[in-house]
């Protein structure tokens, strides 16, 4: 059964988890403010290595938060580059759940704990030729013809929001000048989610194509659109893992994605970081580029 769910201000519903979340949360780092969360995708869990003064909870403290049986999924708060960041090591995904509400709650949490904005990161395919593997992506849109939306049900007609602009332009440029910091190119692209757990069809891979996207991915999207929901601006950043059905000559594997995503992780880390930082001082009023 759902957890019950009260209004509180501007019209949120939260959940007694969430609640219980944010107190078992606060039992560990006392008032101290959250500028950020950053839900990590497969293969890129070695980012949360670079968070200092780390306190750590694992999932399975947490209620609402899911974890694959054998998986390890924590909670890390510490600090990243000058940032105080809630890092999810570990995302449940809808077809791993069968919930495409699986990160409600932990979304619902960091937006409670104060945060503003939601790093989204994740692994993709890329449905054109020139996007190669390893390369890092901005998310400028999506595109969701499922079905599937973790907002369907919403009480009170909460779920009509405006998706225009949920992957903020703002945030991207900071980004992108964090990457240009560091001497890298930047990219932009679109996203179509598909829910899998089974890779692309090429006939699916041509239709992503056809719709302007530049990348399918089986994450990001849904946590979006919640993030979207709890008021958190969206910097959402894919890690292009493989070329889609269709443009590449070998068989599909998940130990491609893993390998792929575990190559880019460092220099992932490595723009976050300066990211991080350019955040913190503009949110000091020093605005930089």
């Amino acid at each position: 059964m759902d957890a019950p769910l009260r209004r509180i201000g501007r019209g949120l519903n939260v959940s007694s988890e969430a609640e219980r979340c944010v107190e078992i949360i606060r039992d560990q780092i006392g008032d101290a403010a959250i500028d950020v969360g950053l839900v990590l995708g497969v293969g890129l869990f070695a980012i949360a290595d670079h968070a200092t003064q780390a306190i750590s909870i694992p999932y399975s403290e947490l209620p609402g938060f899911h974890a694959p049986e054998g998986m390890a999924y924590e909670l890390l708060l510490g600090i990243i580059g000058t940032a105080r960041v809630a890092v999810f090591r570990g995302r449940a995904n809808y077809n791993e759940t069968g919930d495409i509400n699986a990160m409600r709650v932990p979304l619902e949490t960091l937006a409670r704990l104060g945060a503003k904005a939601v790093v989204l990161t994740g692994v993709a395919g890329a449905v054109r030729n020139e996007i190669q593997p390893g390369t890092l992506l901005t998310i400028t849109d999506h595109v969701n013809l499922t079905g599937f939306n973790p907002l369907i049900g919403e009480a009170d007609g909460g779920g009509f929001i405006d998706m225009a602009g949920t992957y903020d332009r703002h945030l991207r440029e900071r980004y992108n000048l964090a990457s240009s910091h560091l001497g890298r190119k930047t990219h932009e692209g679109e996203v179509m989610w598909i829910p899998g757990p089974s890779f692309e069809t090429p006939a699916e891979a041509r239709v992503a194509q056809k719709l302007g996207a530049d990348l399918v991915s089986m994450t990001i999207v849904p946590e979006a659109i919640l993030a979207r929901r709890f008021g958190l601006r969206v910097l959402g950043v894919a890690v292009a893992t493989n070329l889609a059905a269709g443009l590449r000559h070998e068989p599909m594997t998940r130990d491609i994605q893993l390998r792929a995503a575990g190559a880019a992780a460092s220099s992932l880390s490595r723009v976050l970081g300066k990211f991080f930082e350019i955040w913190q001082v503009e949110s000091r009023g020093i605005r930089l580029g």
